[in-house]
């Protein structure tokens, strides 16, 4: 293991048990009885709407790839692509080491469709962007028209919330403008960077919030409809706590979420906002996990027939030429 990824692994370690030592100080009067009563006040419309509303967010993450793809002048099945993506999010979202676990699996299943270790690397990258872009164009949207809202997670004046946003934005701004004009190429490393067409960057911006907010609406679908803040402040807590999430290196944000969520909505009842949490994990992380595994077994059972019909073709070419002769 290197280096680096032993420090993340330690970070995303250290972030789970103070998030957990946070979160049992703030849920250690909660019985699971609690719990259990506000998962089943959950009206069955809202358990289907939820459901609806995770199909949504894999939906546009499957976008994630076809985007990166058609920036990178491949063509691929529709049905690879989601399956593909859908395998690497569900995996990366719980382990928690997103960028390791989705090279692995990326590369695994594009290899094989002829794309080269760059190319892959290179896709890797503008999903990541995109999905970073769709976190700074909402997080951006929400600090300006919506300034109040950070005092829910912190003591800032909502001036400087707007700043934020405009800051946000602009950068944006100055995305859209560099491929609108086509600005100069940038390397890193080994990676090559071009602005993408602006038809890209248009399906960049729609797909990456699209993503967030259908994964922020499975909370908001799960509270109570009598103490629920509203979609709007649901969004910017998830956002947050999101963002929080990912950068401790938690593995499915573990503790880190409950604990945002918690601080943030303090008017609703602590068992109400947890009820609500589990029915996300169960929707958007722990389900997609189980299914993604079923891929991934089916992928290398399939990969490995491959093989073995391969490996017997030329065996039974031999077998038929020593007949022969």
């Amino acid at each position: 293991m290197k280096r680096s990824d032993l420090i993340w692994t330690l970070v995303g370690l250290g972030a789970v048990l103070l998030s957990c030592y946070l979160l049992y100080h703030e849920v250690r009067n909660i019985s699971l009885h609690e719990i259990a009563d506000s998962l089943k006040a959950i009206p069955h419309l809202n358990w289907l709407l939820a459901a609806g509303a995770t199909i949504g967010a894999y939906w546009a993450l499957a976008w994630y790839d076809r985007i990166a793809l058609s920036h990178l002048g491949k063509h691929i099945p529709w049905r690879f692509i989601s399956l593909c993506s859908f395998t690497t999010y569900a995996l990366a979202h719980n382990i928690g080491a997103s960028v390791f676990s989705g090279a692995l699996v990326r590369y695994r299943a594009y290899s094989t469709k002829g794309l080269t270790p760059q190319e892959i690397g290179l896709l890797i990258f503008f999903c990541s962007f995109t999905f970073a872009l769709g976190g700074i164009l909402s997080g951006g949207c929400v600090l300006l028209f919506q300034p109040d809202l950070i005092h829910r997670l912190a003591n800032v004046s909502p001036l400087l919330s707007q700043v934020i946003g405009s800051l946000m934005l602009l950068f944006v701004a100055l995305y859209i403008l560099g491929s609108w004009r086509q600005f100069k190429p940038w390397s890193w490393g080994k990676l090559y960077i071009e602005y993408p067409r602006l038809k890209v960057v248009v399906r960049q911006l729609v797909t990456g919030p699209l993503e967030l907010a259908c994964a922020a609406a499975i909370i908001y679908f799960a509270l109570p409809q009598e103490t629920n803040p509203g979609y709007i402040v649901v969004f910017g807590v998830f956002l947050a706590s999101f963002s929080l999430a990912l950068l401790s290196h938690a593995p499915g944000g573990l503790g880190v979420l409950e604990v945002t969520f918690l601080a943030a909505m303090p008017d609703i009842p602590t068992s109400d906002v947890l009820a609500a949490l589990i029915v996300f994990r169960f929707f958007y992380l722990l389900l997609p996990f189980a299914l993604s595994l079923l891929v991934v077994i089916g992928f290398e059972w399939s990969q490995w027939q491959t093989r073995k019909a391969a490996a017997a073709g030329p065996l039974a070419a031999q077998d038929s030429q020593d007949k022969r002769d």
